[in-house]
């Protein structure tokens, strides 16, 4: 099992870069949590993202590079760095390692070598407690029900976890987010308080600036104006998650809306990406795109996992097997149509468990916050539930294809099967 990293990575090879996110991020435990192009800013990055190892490109700019290493290692006593190189001359790995570099990797990197350097290289402490799980919701289009989904999941988490826990949700949707409107919240301050600090935001600054809603979830909504949504990019909250990371057992992230570079850094910060689409052509065909474009990026897209939303409505010939089949993808989770339910929820400012407990859209909510908090539980329940099947057919041909769904749907993980 692969040692769970947090990585900063630093290269100023735009064509290397892809390859290179590729390979770290194909280890199921480990994520880029900042990436840089001067060699100047590691010392700040390391102050600010709390990471396990700094993975620098030294082919470049070498003794500029190896310079700022050499003066990292010295502020940073403890901190686990790698270098990484096309060059494997004595001279150059000698000066590697004088300058502080624990492990010398050679390009082209590849993940296996990537995970035994982890491996040797870093220690987990046991008194440690693991970041929170973060978990990002993009939508293919406009209008597919990202926020009600990403709020109800977030609320059901927060039950799940109890009083011992804490769960938050980020609006990353600057300009038109709904997140507070649907939980009937109104807070002083927002994500924009958070946004213009190079260091580290502070514990109790984070505890100010959410919004406590009666379920327990932490909500930090989006900014109150548009000019404050101008100033602040998914990039500048990267070290707002981190800090809710330490704080949370789960940081539910409604977004990122735009598919830029700063977008990208909430995607390699997450531990899952659910990539919410319908049974629309322009969805699927966006939904393709968008995993195309994050591959050639060098994102690892087995992190992304697919939830078809409003499923029940007419679909116009399209079904889940030919989105399936289109996207060579396996689809997670289905979550029903139910347009009374979630539109008087919207309405009244109440999350579906509130007002529509019994609804089949909160219960398939619900679910999906079980496959992450408790899978286990979950499985136990799907082996149950055959078994049941099986001894009241016993007689007769036993029903294997449901058992068989029923078992898939509770014991998979969030990470993507593609179909054979």
């Amino acid at each position: 099992m692969t040692q769970p990293a947090r990585v900063i990575l630093f290269t100023t090879d735009e064509s290397a870069a892809p390859e290179i996110r590729r390979q770290i991020t194909a280890l199921p435990r480990v994520k880029i949590v900042a990436e840089l192009d001067e060699p100047c800013l590691l010392a700040q990055a390391v102050s600010q993202f709390p990471a396990e190892v700094v993975v620098v490109d030294i082919d470049r700019s070498t003794d500029v590079v190896l310079e700022c290493v050499s003066q990292l290692t010295q502020a940073f006593r403890e901190l686990v760095v790698f270098a990484l190189s096309s060059e494997t001359g004595g001279d150059i790995v000698l000066r590697a390692m004088r300058a502080g570099v624990k492990e010398y990797l050679v390009k082209p990197l590849k993940a296996e070598d990537f995970a035994a350097a982890v491996a040797r290289a870093v220690t987990q402490k046991t008194d440690q407690k693991a970041p929170g799980q973060l978990i990002s919701i993009m939508g293919t289009a406009g209008g597919v029900g990202t926020t009600t989904l990403a709020t109800n999941l977030a609320v059901e988490l927060a039950g799940l976890v109890g009083e011992g826990g804490k769960v938050a949700i980020v609006d990353l949707d600057f300009r038109f987010g709904q997140v507070a409107t649907l939980l009937d919240l109104h807070g002083q301050f927002t994500v924009a308080d958070l946004c213009h600090t190079p260091e580290q935001v502070d514990p109790e600054l984070i505890e100010k600036a959410v919004v406590k809603h009666e379920s327990g979830l932490l909500v930090l909504a989006r900014p109150h104006s548009f000019a404050q949504a101008e100033t602040i990019t998914a990039a500048h909250c990267a070290s707002v998650f981190t800090e809710l990371q330490e704080l949370c057992d789960y940081v539910v992230v409604d977004g990122p809306t735009r598919h830029d570079p700063g977008g990208r850094i909430v995607l390699d910060a997450a531990d899952t990406v659910l990539m919410v689409l319908q049974l629309l052509v322009t969805s699927v065909r966006s939904a393709d795109r968008m995993l195309q474009e994050l591959a050639t990026q060098g994102f690892n897209t087995d992190r992304i996992s697919l939830l078809c939303n409003r499923m029940g409505r007419e679909s116009a010939h399209l079904e889940i097997s030919h989105v399936e089949q289109t996207l060579n993808r396996r689809i997670y989770a289905t979550v029903s149509d139910d347009w009374n339910a979630v539109s008087s929820s919207i309405n009244v400012g109440k999350p579906l468990n509130a007002e529509f407990g019994r609804s089949k859209v909160r219960r398939e909510i619900q679910e999906l916050a079980r496959r992450f908090h408790e899978p286990e539980a979950l499985a136990a329940e799907a082996a149950n539930r055959s078994g049941l099947l099986g001894r009241i057919f016993k007689k007769g041909a036993k029903p294997q294809a449901a058992a068989t769904e029923a078992a898939a749907v509770t014991t998979a993980s969030p990470a993507q099967t593609k179909p054979a």
